[in-house]
Order: structure tokens, then sequence, then C-alpha cells
């Protein structure tokens, strides 16, 4: 058995590679999320001299940290700052109806400029702060919306340049990282054969990538694929609802102290079973099942439940959904779910990866993809086939 020996400074050098990956993956599985995993940034001046824009900062889900307290800066989905989306502003008061927001450099809270009062089911994040102070990573953001504006840029280029729009978008970006792939490695077959013919053919070389980084990068993109199908399709649903003195046929009037009932539709768009539990986020909401097996391309109906308060006016209700791919028996999912609501993915996430490797190793073996040496006919043939076609 070979033994792999890494000098101190090729250790460190990997190290950060691996953690500039990881930086970049969190920041791009935050935007295809919509909400900030790992990290997140600002992009305008409302939280100086905090956050200055362009500043990024770690983003602690809220599943992971104690209660919000004042004090406390928050990532929540705004609904009437600029137009609704993440804000990122301090807790500076709490009520009966909600959190009170305001950015350091606004002389205003958000609610006086007419946001309504924030609740826990709107706030995602909470920015980690250290010894009372925000734990900032400058210009961050800063290159990250160079990056992504160089992307793009680049994406409408190619899009007017072949004149297809499927290009554009996250999911042009995957046909383009795909092509990418297969002219690096198209490339790398012409310059290994151009290399290989000044080379002794009597030489041994034990070159390529490993089946094990294969398997492994797979694996990966096994898990954020299993990991979107179970989150992007949850998270809290708000209810507007009208507290009334009269009865009305909308569903979202409601007599005062009275409630009333409404169909909530779980539907599945995948192939694979889910398993679903519906959970109040706010009084004022009951559901009749709050644990649905919804089946491939299947949709389930639950009867939602809105109660109105003895007093006039407007009150958002919420109410949370978690999925997760029914790959274990529910009361094993029970089970999970009570520990914690993100266990059951991690271990979905595990059970799958694990496997898709096992597979792997068990069919492809744990050699190199392409092993060089002087009987190399397969990869010969190829590299004929395509030298025919330049």
């Amino acid at each position: 058995m070979a033994v792999i020996s890494m000098s101190p400074r090729r250790a460190l050098s990997l190290g950060i590679e691996l953690l500039a990956v990881a930086l970049v993956v969190s920041l791009i599985a935050g935007q295809v999320l919509g909400y900030p995993v790992l990290l997140s940034y600002v992009e305008t001046g409302s939280m100086e001299p905090t956050l200055n824009p362009g500043d990024g900062f770690v983003a602690v889900p809220t599943a992971v940290v104690d209660d919000v307290e004042e004090g406390d800066v928050v990532v929540f989905r705004a609904e009437e700052i600029q137009g609704g989306g993440l804000t990122t502003h301090r807790v500076v008061r709490e009520t009966e109806r909600g959190y009170v927001t305001r950015g350091d450099a606004n002389p205003f809270t958000d609610q006086d400029g007419g946001e309504p009062p924030v609740k826990d089911a709107q706030i995602v994040a909470e920015a980690l702060q250290l010894g009372g102070g925000v734990v900032v990573v400058p210009n961050l953001g800063t290159a990250v919306m160079a990056i992504q504006d160089g992307i793009s840029g680049t994406q409408r280029y190619i899009a007017a340049l072949v004149g297809s729009r499927a290009l554009l978008g996250t999911q042009g970006l995957t046909y383009l990282l795909l092509a990418l792939s297969a002219l690096l490695y198209v490339f790398d077959l012409l310059a290994g054969d151009a290399s290989d013919r000044d080379r002794d053919r009597t030489r041994t070389r034990n070159q390529g990538v490993s089946t094990q980084v294969i398997l492994v990068a797979l694996a990966v993109v096994l898990v954020v694929a299993a990991t979107a199908a179970m989150v992007v399709p949850a998270g809290t649903q708000k209810y507007g609802i009208v507290s009334a003195e009269f009865d009305s046929e909308s569903p979202t009037v409601v007599p005062m102290g009275e409630s009333k009932t409404l169909p909530y539709r779980v539907s599945n768009a995948g192939l694979v079973p889910v398993v679903v539990y519906l959970e109040p986020a706010s009084q004022g909401v009951a559901v009749d099942r709050d644990r649905l097996h919804v089946g491939g391309q299947a949709t389930e109906t639950v009867e939602l439940t809105l109660s109105a308060p003895d007093r006039t006016g407007y009150y958002r209700r919420f109410l949370t959904e978690h999925r997760y791919l029914a790959v274990l028996p529910t009361p094993v999912v029970d089970a999970l779910y009570r520990v914690h609501p993100w266990l059951p993915i991690a271990v979905v996430d595990a059970l799958l990866a694990g496997a898709f490797y096992l597979l792997g190793r068990a069919v492809v073996g744990t050699g190199r993809l392409r092993n060089r040496s002087r009987d190399r006919e397969a990869a010969g043939g190829f590299r004929a086939i395509v030298r025919r076609l330049y």
C-alpha cells in the first residue's frame, strides 16, 4: 500500500484551498436556498459603522442559537424594506407583537418606516458576535458581487453569441460548467498525448484523478441536491388576516374571536416520497394533521385553521413546514425530528452520501481513473478520435 506523505507547507496550502471552496459553496448555497449559509454580507450602509457596504459576517442559523435578544444583529425576511427580502438589522426592542429593528446608521426604526414588527418565524440567521461586537469579514461581499457580476456578464455574452436564453441564470451556469469541464478534459487528453510522445515509453506512469476523489465529489453533489429537495420547498408560510366586526366570504377576514378553516396543500414534485411536518410558528394557527407522507409527484391536503383575536386589526399568522426524503423509516424520522428539525436532514444526507460512495467503490474500485502505462489502447483510441475531429 502506497503511503502518501505531505509537507507542512503543502498541508497548509491544501487547507486554505479547502477553506476557500467551503466559503464559495456556502455563499452559492445561500443564494440558491434563499437564506445565509455560514456566511453573508451587506450591500448598503444601513449598518455602518458596524458593517460597511460589502462587508461580510458569520451567519449563525436561528435553529442553533438561543432566543433572540435586544442588541442582536439578525437577518430577517422583511416585508416592506426595499420591497421585501432579506435584511440585516439590529434588534433594539422586543414587544408583544414582535421585535423592533433598526440599522445602526438609521435615525429611526424599521417599524417607524412601515415595516411590521419582526416575528421569530421571519428571522433566518443571527450575526456571530464575540465580545459584544459582530465578527466582520471585510470586503467579502464586494468580492462576491464582483464575481457574480463577472459570471453574469459572461453568461449574457455567451447567451447572445449562441442566441439562447437557456444559458442564463442558475441553470445556464450549470450548462456552462459542464461544457467547461468537457473542454478541459479534452484539452488534458490532447496535452497528455503530446507530452507522452516526448517521454520514455518504458517509464510507468500513474497519473490521473483518483476514483475516490471523483466519488467524493459526486457524493457532495448528491448531498447538495438532496438538501435542496428537502429545504427549498419547505419553510415558513405567512398568512395575513383581518380581525373584523363582521363576517365575510374572504378566508382572510375573520370575525373577532372566531376562526376560519382553509385548505393547505403540500405538493411533492419529485419522484422520491417525502415526510412532511407542519408546525404552527405563531399564535392563532392550527392544522388537523401535523405529519404527512406525500408520495412522489403527489399532493396531500390538510385543514388549516386561522383564529382572530378579540381586537380588530391586521394580524400575521405563520406556519412552518419541514420536509425530509422518505429514505428512513418514519418512526426514525419522528425520533430525529423531536431532537432537532435539522437532524433528519443531516442523517439523510449522510446515508445517501455513504451509500453512494460505498456502491461506487464496489463498482469502480479505488484506483485512478486514468492509469497511464505502456498498455493504453482504450485511451489511445479515444485520443485518435479526438485528433481526427480536430
